[in-house]
């Protein structure tokens, strides 16, 4: 064989490599020994000096499939991190069941998915998945909190060649399941290039977060925010699109956000960041895609993120710039009610501290479903100049003053009532005489404003839990 092929030939890393990569050095712990004739690896370990339980499979062995022994040690990790209340990060790449044991394979994945259920928003849990997943293989990353792919990684339910053969369609592995498939769909979080990559992403996204829903997520030392007014970061037309990420990073320590699943409903923007030390969840509508408006997959994206970050007692942040819903026979036959019935619900049932800012426009049941404070809200700002209300004053005024601009359809009386309108009922002002707001804010006040109504609450929050605690001890396996 040539040189120039051996030299492009994947490297195959090992299971044990890819658990050294997560934890920190020297606090790796195996479950089960080095020798042991499964294609799973499962260990305990320490991330950032807290306990984790992790496991990894090696598709080296028959393709990494799943018989009972296999799902044994992913089983016992998975109790494991139960008992102990820690995080859970499992490696994945396997060929789904082991066809070699029939039906028994099955009942292992069957244990391995009541598992994930049963330790569901008690203790994190991330899926890595750095090859090909396929069959059961999906469910299992589907049931966890998070889910990071490499950049070659894949998922399927049922692989190409089935599908070649039921449908008579010809499509790689890539293409059927790859990073730009899950990536679009909200199934993967975050993409990595290389398996060491996904650890060390592993490792940051788990610096966010609590050891579990009874414990506070780890602070660290406050650090300023990036340079500059948020409000310059708005265009001087309210109709033009601006990046609210820039507005973020203007707020957050550091200017940094870990933005989750990027690539899926791109007009809602969520993520992880720091505000004076505390990790915080932060939601934002992205004017930058649609205008921020809020569509079936903003809804969902919405909901799964808010839900998540509840269920961990992080403190939300959340940025609103929204015209409304989206409008249109596609949305309505596709279930935006429904959808953006669960991102209000997901909201309303939030017990997590939660403030909102409105940078610039809320209308409608837009406005609602963007955690207002008669949905529930700790604190609600607005910056000067937002516009708050049913619907933009254009429209409000062609169906409010319909016979009058009918007998005259001059600009100039549209204009006229349009201001009009827009100063009785869509001013900050008015929001604040209706307490649909607290205050009226300067932009440049958002970040000690945030920090003051978030982490008050979020210690408030905690004195509660810590008077109803029960001791959770580490348990070794």
């Amino acid at each position: 064989m040539p040189l120039t092929s051996l030299s492009t030939a994947p490297v195959r890393v090992l299971p044990r490599k890819r658990l050294e990569w997560l934890c920190d050095p020297g606090s790796l712990e195996l479950i089960a020994p080095d020798h042991s004739p499964v294609d799973v690896l499962g260990a305990c370990g320490r991330v950032g000096g807290r306990p984790i339980v992790c496991y990894a499979q090696d598709s080296g062995i028959a393709g990494g499939s799943v018989g009972v022994a296999e799902a044994g040690v992913i089983v016992r990790a998975l109790r494991h991190g139960q008992m102990a209340r820690i995080p859970v990060v499992g490696f994945l790449e396997s060929a789904g069941a082991r066809l070699q044991e029939g039906v028994a394979a099955l009942g292992g994945f069957g244990r391995i998915f009541f598992e994930n259920v049963a330790l569901s928003g008690r203790a994190p849990q991330i899926s890595v998945i750095t090859g090909t997943s396929a069959g059961g293989g999906c469910y299992s990353p589907a049931l966890t909190d998070f889910v990071v792919m490499t950049r070659d990684a894949s998922m399927f339910l049922t692989g190409p060649k089935i599908v070649k053969r039921a449908l008579g369609e010809d499509v790689s592995s890539r293409d059927l399941g790859g990073t730009q498939v899950h990536e679009r769909n909200g199934l993967c979080d975050l993409v990595a290039a290389t398996d060491q990559e996904a650890a060390s992403l592993v490792r940051e996204l788990l610096g966010y977060l609590p050891q579990n829903d009874l414990q506070r997520a780890p602070s660290r030392t406050p650090e300023p925010p990036a340079p500059g007014d948020p409000a310059r970061v708005l265009p001087a037309r309210s109709r033009s699109y601006y990046d609210v990420r820039d507005v973020i990073a203007r707020v957050v320590d550091g200017g940094r956000l870990l933005e989750m699943s990027s690539r899926w409903a791109r007009n809602m923007v969520v993520g992880f960041a720091r505000l004076e030390g505390h990790p915080i969840g932060v939601i934002a509508n992205q004017a930058r895609h649609f205008g921020g408006v809020i569509d079936v997959e903003a809804s969902q994206k919405g909901a799964k993120f808010v839900r998540t970050v509840n269920a961990y007692g992080l403190p939300l942040a959340v940025f609103v710039d929204t015209p409304g819903f989206m409008p249109g026979t596609r949305q309505e036959g596709s279930g935006v009610i429904r959808h953006g019935a669960e991102l209000v619900r997901a909201f309303a049932a939030a017990t997590s501290p939660r403030a909102t800012v409105i940078l610039r426009k809320a209308f409608g049941g837009a406005f609602i479903a963007m955690n207002s404070k008669d949905l529930g809200a700790d604190a609600a700002f607005s910056w000067p100049g937002a516009e708050i209300g049913i619907m933009s004053p254009s429209s409000a005024i062609e169906i409010i003053h319909h016979r009058q601009l009918k007998a005259d359809s001059s600009e100039r009386l549209a204009s006229a009532l349009t201001r009009r309108y827009a100063e009785e009922h869509l001013t900050p002002a008015a929001a604040r005489r209706h307490r649909a707001i607290d205050a009226v804010i300067e932009p440049a006040e958002t970040r000690s404003r945030l920090a003051a109504a978030l982490i008050r609450r979020e210690r408030d929050h905690h004195d509660l839990l810590d008077a109803d605690r029960v001791d959770h001890p580490v348990t070794r396996v």
